[in-house]
């Protein structure tokens, strides 16, 4: 079991409520951060030192404040890490539940676990801890299809063109046009609205600009 944790969350509530989750597992020298920049010397220091923590567990999303920040999200801290550490075990504990990002973050920072903040979430760390000391991997119920080949979590360069029109303001009739005077097809207004509809289905978007937003911010366009 691991003896020295990392725990990164703006939230005191949720530090607390993760500290108690560690030491229910007798896991009791444990740091406490609230700013990835922060988390980052921590970890550095740490390895100076000698005394290198074990286990990371990080919030996605930190809230901008006065202080000047270089690592502004938990995704900025992973990718500082990782470029300098492959082997440290990483917990992701976020509200965040999109399969798209969860995917992302799995497949491309070699995270342990992802679990998702909620009324299990104390339940489902204590899981994902258990787990990753097993050196397996653990996804929360809710976004345990994140990493199944077989969901629709993909979207091709069609999908990629008609959000990137989407973002320019243009509307779907206005892309019906265009896509028929590029010859892209499909082209129609109705296989356009199904198309945009499937995908605020798949990225959870409640509405066009939502998807925009979503698909932004995964960067993929």
């Amino acid at each position: 079991m691991f003896k020295k944790v990392l725990i990164v969350d703006d939230h005191d509530v949720v530090n607390e409520g993760v500290l108690k989750v560690l030491e229910a597992k007798n896991i009791t020298e444990v740091i406490k951060a609230q700013y990835c920049d922060e988390a980052y010397l921590k970890l550095k220091k740490a390895e100076l030192d000698q005394d290198p923590f074990d286990l990371l567990i990080t919030d996605l999303s930190f809230k901008e404040d006065h202080n000047y920040a270089k690592l502004k999200s938990g995704e900025d801290l992973i990718i500082a890490i990782r470029s300098e550490n492959q082997q440290l075990p990483i917990i992701m504990y976020s509200m965040e539940d999109r399969l798209q990002k969860v995917r992302s973050l799995i497949n491309t920072h070699n995270l342990n676990a992802y679990v998702c903040k909620g009324r299990k979430g104390a339940l489902e760390l204590t899981e994902a801890i258990t787990n990753v000391a097993k050196k397996d991997i653990y996804l929360s119920p809710q976004v345990s299809n994140a990493l199944n080949k077989n969901n629709q979590l993909e979207i091709d360069d069609y999908d990629i063109e008609l959000v990137k029109h989407l973002s320019l303001g243009m509307s779907q009739q206005e892309i019906s046009f265009l896509f028929k005077s590029q010859n892209i097809s499909p082209c129609s207004l109705s296989s356009i609205e199904k198309r945009i509809n499937k995908l605020k289905d798949i990225f959870k978007a409640n509405n066009a600009i939502h998807l925009v937003a979503i698909i932004k911010d995964l960067g993929l366009v």
